[in-house]
């Protein structure tokens, strides 16, 4: 063999290891360098997205979403090599989740957040952590199980958000006159509900589930049928931050993959029975190999 050939071989074998040496000492980007510098990352959270992101009786930040993230944290701590990572926890509302991120007050928001292509001018997204949909909150003594059923009725909705939308979206398709009436949380709308001030609420379905076991008297309520929209869920981002998206893109990856993903979801989705199809194929186009 000659000597350039053994040359050859010998740098061809070493290769892989160069690169992994070259990209655990290459220098971090955008937010996760700030990360690192500072040994600290903030994390926005819903006060009252139940049971994706909302407070415990000690207003400890709490839910599906909440958990996910900190067991994000914890891969981009040996990510970043900073263990543990200081966590803030900063408390945001469906109007102040996104600038939270886009000021840089937050590194992501873990809330119960629609991914949509208007938003992705303000904000990035991970990969998907949840599917939902729009669904339509009413009184058990209210006739009828659809949206056409509530022609010329009250239904209650958060503006700016994308329930509101699909609300819109679905009377149109459906030819449906009703009064819409907005309302500034999903507890107002629950309150105004029961009082009969309105005679739907339209939120996503799943935080519906939660807000009817906070009620004055869960029986007295009832989720009407289909959803009205679909509603993929991610973790918020800094916009065109590609190496905080990689890196929490790779952890989601990891929790995918691993044997902790079960218990995560039945913890706060046992009620629901086992996984919708769909949230079984998103878990598994998670799953990105390394």
């Amino acid at each position: 063999m000659s000597r350039l050939h053994t040359t050859l071989v010998a740098t061809l074998c070493l290769a892989p290891a160069i690169a992994l040496a070259q990209l655990a000492s290459a220098p971090f980007e955008g937010r996760l360098k700030k990360i690192q510098d500072s040994k600290t990352i903030h994390v926005a959270y819903r006060t009252d997205a139940t049971p994706f992101s909302f407070e415990d009786a000690e207003k400890k930040p709490t839910g599906y979403m909440v958990e996910l993230c900190r067991s994000v944290i914890g891969v981009i701590e040996k990510q970043v090599g900073v263990v543990p990572l200081k966590v803030n926890w900063v408390p945001v509302t469906t109007a102040t989740r996104f600038s939270a991120i886009a000021g840089g007050q937050a590194d992501m928001e873990c809330g119960a957040t629609t991914v949509t292509i208007g938003r992705m001018k303000e904000v990035g997204f991970s990969s998907l952590t949840f599917v939902d949909g729009t669904g339509l909150l009413i009184r058990a003594a209210t006739p009828g199980n659809s949206l056409m059923d509530l022609a010329n009725k009250k239904i209650g909705v958060i503006p700016g958000t994308s329930n509101e939308r699909a609300l819109a979206e679905a009377m149109k398709a459906k030819v449906v006159t009703a009064t819409v009436v907005p309302v500034k949380s999903r507890e107002e709308g629950l309150a105004q509900l029961e009082a009969g001030s309105i005679d739907a609420l339209a939120s996503d379905r799943v935080l519906l589930v939660g807000l009817v076991a906070r009620s004055k008297d869960p029986k007295a309520l009832a989720l009407l049928g289909d959803p009205l929209s679909f509603e993929p869920y991610a973790i918020v981002l800094p916009r065109g931050d590609w190496a905080m998206k990689q890196a929490v893109d790779s952890a989601l990856s990891q929790i995918y993959r691993s044997a902790a993903l079960p218990e995560l979801y039945n913890r706060w989705f046992a009620a629901l029975g086992r996984p919708s199809p769909i949230i079984e194929v998103m878990y598994g186009l998670g799953r990105l190999p390394e």
